[in-house]
């Protein structure tokens, strides 16, 4: 049975996605602040949470930054608000997914299961040798990226995406296609979530990231890895 953390002020809306969770099978644990959600989260490791942003004591960017850096778990978060500046908000703090209210119970369930089925089903690869392209390495082993023998500070979304591209070195991939293959989903047709995450890796492996020369756009096609 997976543990979900469900983190949501609104009472209401907390039971309403507790009842559903409780009916799919999961295991519902619920928090209305910040602050109990990281005690919880820290006590029950749970394998998923669901994150509301506006959240007493402790704002839900705050606790996904916290937690990213101590966990790989899945988090999803909820916001009343649309713009996109909040969304990219939400994933640059290290969310895997970002729903804004009000949203199907459906969709929400949908996602929560093509997470949990990344996170339990991602390939083992201690028997894979480093992949080296130009000055990238990436070692499975040890779940490490360098540059210039210089490890990367990576989340986890970003070494699946960067993992993706260089077993792939040549080939180009749309975005909806990158969605499918490193999300496991369509991302209800966002799209943008892949330009958020190439940006940030070509900050993060490129010596001048405005002039790319691993991460590559194909015009009116997607990206494409060269080493």
């Amino acid at each position: 049975m997976n543990k979900i953390l469900v983190v949501e002020d609104d009472r209401n809306l907390l039971e309403t996605i507790k009842y559903n969770l409780t009916k799919e099978g999961y295991e519902a644990l619920t928090a209305a602040d910040g602050a109990l959600a990281l005690e919880i989260a820290r006590r029950e490791k749970p394998d998923l949470m669901i994150l509301d942003v506006m959240l007493p004591e402790i704002d839900g960017f705050e606790v996904c930054r916290i937690l990213r850096k101590e966990t790989d778990m899945p988090i999803i978060m909820l916001t009343a608000r649309v713009g996109e500046t909040d969304r990219i908000m939400g994933l640059d703090t290290g969310a895997d997914d970002y729903m804004s209210k009000p949203f199907s119970i459906r969709e929400l369930l949908a996602r929560i299961r093509a997470l949990l089925r990344r996170a339990q089903t991602k390939p083992v690869a201690a028997e894979e040798k480093p992949l080296t392209a130009g000055d990238v390495k990436i070692d499975f082993n040890r779940h490490l990226v360098t540059v210039e023998g210089k490890p990367l500070e990576l989340t986890a979304k970003e070494y699946d995406l960067l993992v993706f591209l260089a077993q792939n070195t040549g080939y180009v991939f749309s975005r909806e296609q990158l969605l499918e293959k490193v999300w496991g989903y369509d991302f209800a047709g966002d799209t943008r979530t892949v330009d958020v995450h190439i940006r940030w890796l070509r900050q993060k492996i490129e010596k001048d990231a405005s002039n790319p020369v691993h991460i590559l756009t194909v015009r009116g096609t997607g990206y494409k890895f060269e080493g």
